[in-house]
């Protein structure tokens, strides 16, 4: 399958609508292939994120340094899952944020300018685009209430509920800091879910 077969089946699942053949060639015209190798930077804190991009294959994460140089997982992302820093890409400002690849990804990319004439011109895309931002604010505020009123095994509980299949295509230590734990209470948590 394609990297656009993917991109329009989830554009009509997303949305329930169908896209016509002149949906699909303005899509492909106008969403960039690209790769990145694992380690590459989708985005780097300090730029303007100018694109937003749909990932085919592979997973990424998005982070932030602290003053003390430490890293702060926000966002874990696989198959089927957008990136950008969506502040930035709006408003163009400079990002604070980081969007490193995982595993080799592929993606397809494009920008704001664009992403506003298929939300005019394209009603699955549209409608998908309507979807998602009513999916990312109740994920944002089930992250910000486990964040601040849940346990640590409440946390790691929700994730497992919500994406089991971080477990498999992330490490511990990427787990711990999406949750906001340390390793150790990773650890310990697991072992004490699996008695």
């Amino acid at each position: 399958m394609s990297d656009f077969s993917v991109f329009f089946d989830y554009i009509e699942k997303t949305s329930g609508k169908l896209l016509s053949e002149d949906d699909k060639r303005l899509l492909m015209a106008h969403f960039k292939p690209r790769k990145l190798r694992k380690r590459q930077y989708f985005l780097q804190e300090g730029d303007v994120c100018k694109y937003i991009g749909f990932i085919v294959k592979g997973s990424a994460r998005t982070f932030a340094v602290d003053a003390k140089g430490s890293e702060h997982i926000l966002k874990l992302s696989v198959e089927n899952w957008w990136l950008a820093d969506f502040e930035s890409f709006y408003l163009l400002t400079p990002s604070h944020f980081n969007i490193e690849a995982l595993e080799q990804l592929d993606i397809l990319q494009t920008t704001n300018a664009e992403i506003e004439q298929f939300l005019k011109h394209i009603p699955a895309f549209s409608t998908m685009a309507s979807v998602i931002n009513q999916n990312y604010t109740i994920a944002a505020q089930k992250k910000m209430l486990a964040s601040n009123s849940y346990t640590a095994e409440e946390r790691y509980e929700e994730l497992i509920r919500s994406y089991p299949h971080f477990l498999q295509r992330f490490p511990q230590n990427m787990i711990a800091s999406y949750l906001g734990l340390s390793p150790e209470t990773l650890s310990r948590i697991k072992k004490n879910f699996l008695k």
